[in-house]
C-alpha cells in the first residue's frame, strides 16, 4: 500500500510554537543564519536538507527543508514512532546571504502548530482562521488585510495565511516574512518557488480594509 501524502499530524501530535510578529518563529528568528537556523531545528528534533534557489535580486538565496526526524504513525493497528517520510517538509525556511532568515513558511498537514495572541494559525479551516483573525482585530478596533488569494490576515503580523490541499480539504499553511532593506513589503519577502509551488486560484491583490 503507498503511504497516504494527504495524511494530517494530529493537533496533539504538533509541535507548539509561539510566534513574535516580525521577530521569529518558533526557534527560527528573522536575520540569523542558516547555520544557526539548522542548529536551532535540529535542537527541536528536525533533520535539514539545504539547496540554493533562484537569486533573490542580486543576492543569492538558499532554502532549507526540516522535518521531524521522528514521527508517530499506526501500523496494525499500533501506534508506533518511526523515521518520518522522506517528502515532507514541515517547515521550509529561506536565507538570503547578506540579510539572513528571511521567510519561515509552516506546512498545513505536518508542520508546526503556530499561536499568536491565543490564536492557531496552522491546519485550520480558512474560514474559520478568518473569522477568528476578524473577530480579534474587531475586539482591538484594528484593521484586516487580505493577501493576494483573498484570505483575510492581520495587517501588522508579518504573516499570511495560504489554502494548502489535505486531500478533499482545505487548510491552513502559514507564510511568514519581515520586511528588510531589499524586501519592502511582506508580498515581496515571497520567494517564487512559495507562489508557483503552492498556487491558489484566484489571487486577487492586496489591500487593505
Amino acid at each position: 500500500m503507498w503511504p497516504d501524502q494527504w495524511a494530517v499530524v494530529a493537533e496533539s501530535d504538533r509541535d507548539r510554537w509561539d510566534f513574535e510578529p516580525l521577530e521569529r518563529v518558533g526557534p527560527l528568528r528573522f536575520g540569523m543564519s542558516l547555520e544557526e537556523a539548522v542548529a536551532a531545528m535540529g535542537a527541536g528534533g528536525f533533520v535539514s536538507e539545504t539547496s540554493a534557489i533562484h537569486n533573490f535580486g542580486p543576492f543569492e538565496q538558499v532554502r532549507a527543508k526540516f522535518r521531524k526526524a521522528t514521527a508517530t504513525g499506526f501500523l496494525w493497528g499500533r501506534e508506533v514512532e518511526a523515521t518520518a517520510a522522506f517528502w515532507r517538509t514541515d517547515v521550509a525556511a529561506y536565507f538570503v546571504d547578506s540579510i539572513g532568515l528571511t521567510c519561515v513558511v509552516v506546512d498545513a498537514l505536518t508542520g508546526p502548530q503556530v499561536t499568536v495572541e491565543g490564536i492557531r494559525l496552522i491546519g485550520r479551516r480558512p474560514s474559520e482562521l478568518a473569522d477568528e483573525i476578524t473577530a480579534h482585530q474587531e475586539k482591538h478596533g484594528g484593521d484586516i488585510s487580505f493577501t493576494p488569494e483573498a484570505d483575510i490576515s492581520h495587517p501588522d503580523w508579518g504573516m499570511l495565511p495560504r489554502a494548502q490541499r489535505a486531500g478533499d480539504v482545505l487548510l491552513t499553511r502559514g507564510v511568514f516574512g519581515r520586511p528588510n532593506s531589499w524586501a519592502n513589503t511582506m508580498f515581496d519577502c515571497i520567494p517564487a518557488d512559495e507562489w508557483v509551488g503552492h498556487r491558489a486560484i484566484g489571487s486577487v491583490g492586496w489591500h487593505s480594509s
